[in-house]
């Protein structure tokens, strides 16, 4: 008796570790990488006013929270999912894009991470917990605006429903995007934040775009990837030499830019 419901419990924990990957964007090391590569571009400023709010805390530690939440019994917070992507059509120009961006339903990526940010950088009385979850959710979300499977097309539910092997394991395009290709570099998250964060002068310079113009890089990016596959593809080596240095490029371009984001919300 005792086996079986130590037997059931091991498969309870792993179904509801299944359902987390399956529904997180970058996955859990892509997610931490973003963080690390942030936090190690923040102002003394914004590191203190951070630190008041989670303490010694990695943000790192805190960069997966808002996907976890998913399958939290609170509605408030169980219902956050759709904050994690936004659909338009393929091969848009970027006017055409904004204006989908304009006129799209307010609980998606790009106008629930607006709000989130408004809301933390107008309101000085939330509580300690409430400016907690609000940091989580501008730390996971602004990383899923890079994620080009996140800013992806309704009908295939942003890549999920594409299947293809990835050296011989059935997958979608969408967890490849998320995990696969991250993972089968196997690095630690901050190995491969070092690897990635080679110092550069002109980092803060040539990623300088609004959150709207980084979301249209991510476009671009799935534009290639919806190009690219077919459906059973069976990705594996040349797939890697063609997308490894974009999603890289992905990776770092999202840990600058979020420093920059938290910066600017908590640093001045």
């Amino acid at each position: 008796m005792k086996n079986r419901l130590y037997s059931a419990l091991a498969l309870a924990a792993c179904l509801v570790f299944a359902q987390v990957e399956k529904a997180a964007a970058w996955g859990m090391t892509g997610h931490r990488v973003i963080a690390e590569i942030a936090e190690r571009h923040l102002n003394k400023k914004a590191k203190k006013n951070i630190q008041k709010i989670i303490g010694n805390q990695k943000l790192a530690y805190w960069s997966n929270w808002a996907d976890f939440i998913k399958s939290d019994p609170d509605p408030a917070l169980n219902s956050t999912g759709s904050w994690h992507f936004i659909n338009t059509p393929g091969n848009l120009t970027f006017e055409q894009f904004n204006q989908e961006l304009l006129r799209s339903a307010d609980n998606n990526l790009y106008k629930s991470y607006l709000r989130i940010k408004e809301e933390v950088k107008h309101n000085k009385d939330m509580s300690l917990k409430d400016q907690q979850q609000h940091l989580y959710f501008i730390i996971h979300l602004f990383s899923d605006a890079h994620q080009p499977m996140h800013v992806g097309r309704a009908d295939d539910l942003g890549g999920n429903k594409i299947e293809v092997m990835f050296f011989g394991r059935k997958t979608n395009i969408h967890r490849v995007w998320d995990s696969d290709l991250v993972d089968n570099e196997k690095y630690s998250f901050t190995e491969y934040a070092s690897v990635l964060d080679i110092y550069d002068k002109d980092y803060y310079k040539k990623y300088d775009v609004t959150f709207e113009q980084a979301l249209y890089e991510t476009h671009q990016l799935a534009n290639k990837i919806y190009a690219d596959v077919e459906n059973n593809a069976n990705l594996s080596y040349k797939y890697i030499y063609e997308f490894k240095y974009p999603m890289e490029e992905a990776l770092l371009k999202a840990g600058i830019r979020l420093a920059k984001e938290l910066n600017e919300i908590y640093g001045k």
